[in-house]
């Protein structure tokens, strides 16, 4: 079965990939089984079947059975649906607000919920260009070329969590970000010459953000801080801070002063090493002039 509801097809689970519940995931199975509970219950309460509801919401039956058994995540799209077609009244659509963030991996969404709380945040990366500064076609390339291979679903899933870390970007009032990237990774031309190009005009925009500070590491500055690996520190409203390094504390986030004076540390010096924000735009620019 196809797509779309105009030509008169219904969606099937080959239309939807990467949309499968993560079984490990306690939280994640918890919510999409009461979700796809109180559908079942709605459609029954008015009385309609469930080939008569695929229809009305443009989905194939084997479809809407492992939505309503909690055994596929459903889109957006098809709540809104759904809760017109069943006339629930705004209750179906609000679930979206839960089920969006079942919708991706459960270290991702951690990351998300800590990210979107801060209102200032400061991440050095060495080995690749940092996820929130990703295109899609940049984070896909680089998905596809882990080992062992994803698949296509997954990859298409991991693609989705990282763009949607991006409403970062969105939030008001805007948080501080501040980013350092080695001049290697700005010139490892990842998923070929377009996706690169197109990843260093979107860091150029991105860089003139009045809330970003973008720095590039020139590979002549020498020894850094950095070189152990990634450092992110975040700070929040209520005055408290959360931090991350690859070199340090096992990898594992730090809620610890101690500790986050230790990273804010290295993460000033690698600051003051790197190119000035102004250096490091028109560093970026003669990159791309170079091809």
């Amino acid at each position: 079965m196809a797509v779309g509801v105009e030509t008169g097809q219904l969606r099937s689970e080959a239309d939807e990939p990467g949309w499968e519940v993560d079984p490990d995931d306690e939280w994640g199975v918890a919510v999409i089984t009461t979700v796809g509970r109180q559908l079942r219950l709605r459609r029954e309460a008015v009385g309609m079947r469930v080939a008569d509801f695929g229809r009305a919401v443009g989905y194939g039956e084997d479809l809407v059975y492992k939505i309503e058994g909690g055994k596929r995540i459903p889109r957006r799209e098809f709540l809104d649906k759904a809760d017109e077609v069943l006339g629930a009244g705004g209750l179906i659509a609000a679930a979206w607000e839960d089920v969006k963030r079942v919708r991706y991996p459960r270290s991702v969404r951690a990351l998300a919920e800590l990210e979107a709380k801060a209102v200032e945040l400061g991440v050095y990366v060495g080995l690749s260009i940092h996820g929130l500064l990703q295109t899609p076609e940049h984070a896909r390339a680089l998905f596809e070329a882990w080992q062992p291979p994803y698949s296509e679903e997954e990859v298409e899933r991991l693609v989705a969590a990282r763009m949607a870390r991006r409403s970062i970007f969105e939030r008001s009032p805007a948080p501080a970000l501040s980013f350092v990237l080695e001049e290697t990774t700005l010139r490892r031309r990842v998923g070929g010459t377009m996706v690169w190009r197109q990843q260093l005009e979107h860091l150029l925009r991105t860089a003139q953000l009045r809330n970003v500070t973008f720095q590039v590491m020139p590979t002549s500055a020498g020894a850094h801080p950095g070189l152990d690996g990634r450092i992110e520190v975040l700070k929040f409203a209520d005055g408290t801070a959360a931090g991350r390094s690859d070199g340090a504390f096992n990898g594992r986030p730090t809620f610890d002063p101690k500790q986050l004076r230790i990273l804010e540390l290295r993460y000033g010096t690698i600051r003051a090493q790197a190119l000035t924000p102004r250096e490091s735009l028109a560093f970026v620019e003669r990159v791309l002039g170079e091809t």
